[in-house]
Parts: structure tokens; C-alpha cells; sequence
């Protein structure tokens, strides 16, 4: 066995699934997988201990009702539950004027959410997946060739192994090389934004309250955290700026950066420090026409990518798990390989719709509150207005918060 594999069993072999890319996403397929008796193989070029490192990623990502389902019924929720923060509200105001909205479920709705840190989710995930003999996972590692064929696919590594499988599964991200290869069609387009993405302390508590306030420039959302082992009081900071703005703002020193960020909170929470790295990333929508081809699934954000307005990148990846092993599970209990042809149509038809709805909501909220030079502040008022007024629009957002809009695979369910 290669010292870049991290799985106590055989590396080799013919296994269920070649899965490219170890992420959130990648891994929790493969683990789901596993529950179900899906053998895989986890291809990833990162080395795991430099994705958990302390202070490598500051990001957090909003866990929906449905999300954490599934992470509960992989087995993940024991070791979950201590580290998330329930999001039980969300307000929604217009550069913290008067007239904000408040998104609160009843209390027999439970919380809109959680939050945790990325860096918690992968820990949890990877020592689950070094536990998991129906796991091969290759770590710093390439995948030098990919072969799909009407047979099976292969996938030769960087050290010159030669993986097999019934379905290779694409999870590499946005910039997925074997999405490319298949030369899948993309509706793609820039939103001429960039994210600065951190975590703040802070002086008040936020009372498990997210707080999404829309300028002129994009939405600056702050979003709840647990209480360091100190009991310092913790919130998530995901500040949109238009890309023309975020050289200058990149080049800030930290307590620049803590001054323009306290002005934007005016005081909401009290005083504020830095609680972990900055980091930014550019702000772009892609949406694959198609998400299967010949013996080839894509999933995660290799198949869509969105703004981040609504917290739903990661949630809606997750969903592509849930279907892709329903319906390979059922496939597979019929005595058809995960490759089937069938079973691909099925996953397709299923998540095209559902993606497509969450993608489009998201892109429309998007261009409604946060793009400058698009609507004047008078009809985002307006509009925000018109979502306070309108009870199904309302519910709508707040399902897709709690992750329980539409039909939902069972691993999705509680």
C-alpha cells in the first residue's frame, strides 16, 4: 500500500465508485456510500492534514435542516452536535434601516440551520473515512488519465496505479477538469464580485441570529458561532464587494480591515476583532446543462455554483449525495451496476429540476439586493418589501434555509 493512501484496507482493486475530489462534499458521498455497501475509491491531490490545519480556513458554512440529516445518518452526529450553532432567525435590512424582516420559524419548526466551521466538518469527515474499510482514499494524489467506457471506467494515478470502477463521480469543484473533458455545456457568468470571507469576535451575543444587510455595493451577512472555549462570543463574517473595490480592501492591514467592517455592523454587536484568517474568493454562477454521461455523475459545485446570498452552495451539493445514493442504492438492490444508464437518468431527472429552482431563486435574490449599478436602492426596499408582504415567497426562502422545500432523499430526511 502507497503512504498516500490513508484507508488501513487495500488500496487497489475494482471497487462500486472512483470518487475525483475528498472535499465536504466528495468525502460525504463516499461515506454515505459506505452505509449503504458501496465500495469507493476517494482520489483528492490535497494532503488532508494541510486542509485541517489550525488557522488554515477561517470559513463556515450554514448547514441546513435536511444537510444535517444526512450528516446524522452517516454516523456524523454525535460528533457534530456539540460544534454547531443553531441559526433560530435571520434579519434581512437595507443598510440597517428601519423596516427590516425577520425570518423566524415557529418553535415546532426547529432552527433554520446550523453553523459550523469547514475546518470541524472535515475533521469529523476524514476521521470517519480512515475508519471506513469501504473506503480507498489516495491523498496527494493526481488522476493523470480518466477512461470511461461501456464497461467500467479507469483512472491511473500520478505514482502509476490504475484504479477501476463501475462510476466515476466528479467532485473536484468549479474548476473540475473531468466536467470539462466530458465537455458538458455551462451557463456561466461573473458577478464582477469577490467574497471576504472571515470570523469576528465580538462583545454582544448575537442570540443564534443571522444578520443579512444589503448596501449599494453587495450584502454583508453575519452569521452565528458557537462561543469559543474562552466564551468569547463568535460570528461569521461573508462581506460582498464589487471586484473593482477588493484590491484595495485585500491590501488593508487587519485593523483597517476591523474599522471598515465595525463601521458596516454600527454597532449591532458590539465591539469586533478578527477570530480567524481573512480570505476572499471571486463570486461567479456556472450551471451544467447536463450532469451524466457514459458511466459519469457530477456533483457539488462541478455542477453548479452560486452566490452565496443565500447559504445554499454546500447544502445543495450535499442533496446531490443524498439522490445519487438513493438511487444507486434501489439500482444496485435490483441487480443494475452503479454505471447503469438508467440509474444516471434517474439522478439526472431528479436533481435537474430541484437545482435549477434553487439556482435561478438564488441568481433572482442575487440581482433583486445585491448587485450595485443593477436597481436602485428604492426598489430594493421595494422588493424587500414586497418579500415581507408575500407569505409564500417568505416561506419559500426560509424552506430553503431549513433545507425542506421539495421531495428529498430519505438520507435527507430526519
Amino acid at each position: 500500500m502507497s503512504d498516500s493512501d490513508t484507508t488501513a484496507s487495500p488500496a487497489g482493486g475494482t471497487r462500486d465508485l472512483i470518487i475525483l475530489g475528498g472535499g465536504l462534499v466528495g468525502m460525504t458521498l463516499a461515506l454515505a456510500a459506505a452505509r449503504a455497501g458501496i465500495t469507493s475509491h476517494v482520489i483528492d491531490r490535497a494532503d488532508p492534514a494541510d486542509l485541517v490545519a489550525e488557522g488554515a480556513d477561517g470559513r463556515a458554512s450554514a448547514i441546513s435542516t435536511a444537510s444535517w440529516n444526512l450528516f446524522a445518518n452517516i454516523g456524523l452526529g454525535d460528533r457534530l452536535a456539540p460544534l454547531g450553532c443553531p441559526i433560530d432567525a435571520i434579519a434581512v435590512t437595507d443598510e440597517m434601516k428601519p423596516g427590516r424582516i425577520d425570518f423566524a420559524p415557529k418553535p415546532e419548526e426547529g432552527s433554520l440551520g446550523r453553523m459550523f466551521f469547514n475546518r470541524d466538518l472535515r475533521l469529523a469527515l476524514f476521521d470517519a473515512a480512515k475508519e471506513e474499510p469501504k473506503i480507498a482514499w489516495h491523498v496527494r494524489m493526481e488522476a493523470m488519465r480518466r477512461e470511461r467506457g461501456p464497461n467500467g471506467v479507469e483512472v491511473e494515478l500520478s505514482d502509476g496505479r490504475v484504479l477501476r470502477a463501475s462510476l466515476l463521480v466528479a467532485a473536484e469543484g468549479r474548476q473540475s477538469p473531468t466536467r470539462d473533458e466530458a465537455g458538458f455545456a455551462m451557463a456561466k457568468w461573473d458577478y464582477r464580485h469577490r467574497a471576504m470571507v472571515t470570523a469576528l469576535f465580538h462583545e454582544k451575543p448575537h442570540g443564534n441570529t443571522a444578520w443579512e444587510i444589503f448596501y449599494p455595493a453587495g450584502p454583508f451577512a453575519l452569521l452565528p458561532l458557537l462561543d469559543d472555549a474562552q466564551g468569547r462570543h463568535r460570528s461569521a463574517l461573508v462581506w460582498t464587494v464589487a471586484e473593482k473595490d477588493a484590491a484595495g480592501i485585500i491590501a488593508m492591514n487587519d485593523a483597517m480591515f476591523v474599522n471598515e467592517v465595525a463601521a458596516r455592523m454600527h454597532g449591532v454587536l458590539g465591539r469586533i476583532e478578527l477570530a480567524a484568517p481573512r480570505m476572499s474568493y471571486p463570486l461567479r454562477f456556472h450551471h451544467a446543462g447536463k450532469v451524466v454521461d457514459q458511466r459519469l455523475a457530477v456533483i457539488g459545485d462541478a455542477a453548479h455554483g452560486m452566490h452565496p446570498i443565500a447559504g445554499q452552495g454546500l447544502n445543495l451539493g450535499l442533496r446531490d449525495v443524498g439522490a445519487l445514493v438513493e438511487v444507486l442504492t434501489e439500482g444496485m438492490r435490483l441487480g443494475l451496476e452503479p454505471g447503469d444508464a438508467q440509474l444516471l437518468g434517474r439522478y439526472e431527472k431528479w436533481r435537474s429540476l430541484d437545482a435549477f429552482m434553487v439556482m435561478s431563486v438564488t441568481d433572482g435574490l442575487t440581482r433583486l439586493f445585491g448587485v450595485p449599478g443593477r436597481l436602485p436602492s428604492a426598489v430594493r426596499r421595494l422588493g424587500m418589501g414586497a418579500v415581507q408582504r408575500m407569505p409564500r415567497l417568505k416561506r419559500f426562502f426560509m424552506d430553503e434555509a431549513r433545507g425542506v422545500s421539495g421531495r428529498l432523499p430519505e438520507l435527507l430526511q430526519g
